[in-house]
């Protein structure tokens, strides 16, 4: 028989707990990330601001939590990977450079979805 497991509200409290601390980590190591985090406090407000209606708004400040969060996976992707192989290894070096390019096109996505939304205000599309 599967094991339960209890989802009760300490759990659910651990959880909050331990993404604080994902966040403080990803802070304290990560020069990427902490760009990131004062890019969104800068960008969100503004995409609400420029946003006309909600789905604008939802997209322009919805479009930019994706970046940091893979950044911290990448983050702990390469951490893991460095501590699997600490030497040079092309499997190594692959896994982090698509690791890399998964927070590269989220970047991309939220620079067309700025520009397309934006763009088409202003005339230019």
């Amino acid at each position: 028989m599967p094991s339960t497991v209890n989802r009760g509200p300490r759990q659910i409290w651990h959880a909050f707990i331990w993404s604080l601390k994902g966040l403080r980590a990803g802070w304290q190591m990560e020069a990427s990330f902490r760009l990131e985090v004062v890019l969104w406090v800068i960008l969100f407000p503004l995409g609400l601001w420029l946003g006309n209606g909600p789905i604008e708004k939802a997209l322009l400040a919805g479009s930019l939590l994706p970046v940091p969060s893979a950044e911290l996976l990448n983050s702990g992707l390469e951490a893991m990977v460095d501590k699997l192989w600490p030497g040079h290894d092309p499997s190594a070096g692959r896994i982090k450079d698509m690791g890399s390019a998964a927070v590269f096109l989220l970047s991309m996505n939220m620079l067309v979805i700025w520009i397309v939304i934006l763009g088409a205000r202003s005339g230019a599309w």
